[in-house]
């Protein structure tokens, strides 16, 4: 039985999606994560899945063979923290996160409880090395 993806690209309206966030402190923080994202890489955002909203897209392939595709670079606005997820895992990022601000990371995520507390310079550069990452 071959693995396949739950979160994939979709025709979701990315601005129903946001406006839809109940939390108004995360809502705004959706809001300006679609703008920043969007200037940093150019590409338009997609919903992927039902509540990842994604930039650009990167095609993987493991030695087992499984293979699919996921967002260059991604942020999810949950509940208690906006999740970023970004491409290659957060060691690839080590020499920025000393200086975005606080914030806790994962495998492949990073959490932020408060965008405004972060540095938005560095949290751009961030995006845009995720973005421009090849695997």
């Amino acid at each position: 039985m071959a693995d396949t993806n739950q979160t994939v690209a979709g025709d979701g309206d990315v601005g129903e999606f946001v406006e839809g966030v109940a939390d108004e402190r995360r809502r705004g923080e959706a809001r300006q994560l679609v703008a920043l994202m969007g200037a940093v890489t150019g590409a338009p955002a997609v919903l992927w899945g039902k509540a990842i909203v994604g930039f650009g897209s990167r095609h993987y392939r493991y030695d087992s063979g499984r293979e699919g595709d996921i967002p260059a670079v991604s942020f999810s606005p949950r509940k208690a923290q906006t999740v970023l997820y970004l491409t290659g895992g957060v060691d690839a990022y080590q020499d920025l996160l000393g200086r975005l601000g606080p914030h806790t990371t994962g495998k492949g995520c990073l959490y932020i409880k408060r965008v405004d507390a972060v540095d938005d310079a560095v949290l751009r550069e961030i995006v845009g090395r995720s973005f421009h990452m090849t695997l």
